[in-house]
């Protein structure tokens, strides 16, 4: 598939999450555990390593425990979980590789992709720790519009060393701009959220065209989700240190 399907399918996840934290915390967990779900199916897909339907289990179930947890434990602990469910994702993804034996297929490029992708999913319950922080939704919003702006300019079919900048650039200047219209946050600290959230959009559109075309659908909605998980925990540890 095409680097512009998969950031169509990223707008799209960020339509849904940012209209999730706007309706009730029962559809941001929603959203969040759907998320977590595809990232696990879809990230074995991309990677192209063996045993793809327990990866996706592996990958899949930590943010899914991630993401519930952010939902109800008590504040201002919303992410005290996340890191042992990272941490129970990626023992489990060490022990399947025991058990599959000495002498298996992509054992090394199976274990460090899917340890990053048990990162990426879990990083999905940072929107809903940043929709519960203080009450305010203000930085989802302005990080979920610069991120739009750098997944826009990641559409456009121009060579990487122009769309990458352009993306940052773009990101870095739309999130100071949606903060004075839509917030009272601070110039700087939106600028910071913008410049990062383009940062890691870009990054992730790299690897994209690393691997060409040969993307299937699995592949195609996994990664485009995927970096958009990633955006409510940057917002909300930039919230939090930054502002609050």
């Amino acid at each position: 598939m095409k680097p512009w399907t998969i950031g169509t399918i990223g707008l799209a996840g960020l339509a849904v999450f940012i209209g999730g934290a706007y309706t009730s915390p029962e559809v941001l967990l929603g959203v969040a555990v759907a998320v977590a779900l595809a990232v696990g199916i879809g990230w074995p897909h991309f990677l192209g390593i063996p045993a793809k339907k327990t990866l996706a289990a592996i990958i899949g179930l930590p943010g899914v425990g991630a993401a519930v947890a952010a939902t109800y434990v008590p504040a201002p602990g919303f992410l005290d979980w996340t890191p042992a469910f990272i941490a129970a994702g990626v023992m489990a993804v060490f022990l399947m590789q025991l058990l599959r034996g000495t002498g298996q297929a992509q054992r090394l490029e199976s274990t460090l992709g899917s340890s990053a992708g048990v990162l990426l999913s879990c990083l999905g319950a940072g929107w809903i720790a940043a929709s519960r922080f203080n009450g305010v939704k203000e930085m989802l919003l302005v990080a979920g519009i610069s991120a739009a702006f750098a997944l826009l300019a990641g559409l456009i079919r121009w060579p990487d060393r122009i769309v990458a900048p352009l993306g940052i650039v773009l990101a870095g200047l739309t999130a100071p701009l949606a903060g004075l219209i839509f917030s009272n946050i601070a110039v700087i600290p939106a600028a910071v959220v913008g410049i990062v959230v383009g940062a890691v959009l870009v990054s992730l559109r790299r690897l994209v065209i690393l691997r060409g075309d040969r993307i299937d659908f699995p592949a195609a909605f996994g990664m485009g989700l995927a970096p958009v998980a990633a955006v409510g925990s940057l917002a909300y540890f930039i919230d939090k240190l930054l502002i609050y």
